[in-house]
C-alpha cells in the first residue's frame, strides 16, 4: 500500500510560478517511478512529468522547459516546479506512483491549479 498526499496548488496569474509537493508513505519497495498527471475540465487525464528511481525524467511536450520534476534523496517526496504558467495549465494535478508489477496504480487526491489570464 502506498499513500500519496499532494500540496501546493492554488491560484496564480499567467507567467507566475507554483511548486507542487507529493509526500509518499507506505511500502515503497516496488515503486520504480513517480509522476504528475493533470486533468482539466472536460478533458482526459494526461501525463505531465515522470521521474524514475534512477532519476531519469520525462516531460509532456506542452510543459518542457517550464516545469521541472525532482525528488528528495529519500525518494519519498516528489516536487513539480512550474514556471511561466499559462491559463491552459489550469487543471487538477495528481501525483502517481508506478509499481514494477502493474504500472501506475497509486494516486493522490489531487490539488487544484488555476492560472488566470
Amino acid at each position: 500500500q502506498v499513500q500519496l498526499v499532494e500540496s501546493g496548488g492554488g491560484l496564480v496569474q499567467a507567467g507566475g510560478s507554483l511548486r507542487l509537493s507529493c509526500a509518499a508513505s507506505g511500502i515503497m519497495l516496488s515503486i520504480n517511478a513517480m509522476g504528475w498527471y493533470r486533468q482539466a475540465p472536460g478533458k482526459q487525464r494526461e501525463l505531465v512529468a515522470t521521474i524514475s528511481s534512477t532519476g531519469s525524467t520525462n516531460y509532456a511536450d506542452s510543459v518542457k522547459g517550464r516545469f521541472t520534476i525532482s525528488q528528495n534523496n529519500a525518494r519519498n517526496t516528489v516536487y513539480l516546479q512550474m514556471n511561466s504558467l499559462k491559463p491552459e495549465d489550469t487543471a487538477v494535478y495528481y501525483c502517481a506512483a508506478r509499481h514494477s508489477a502493474y504500472g501506475w496504480g497509486s494516486w493522490g487526491q489531487g490539488t487544484q491549479v488555476t492560472v488566470s489570464s
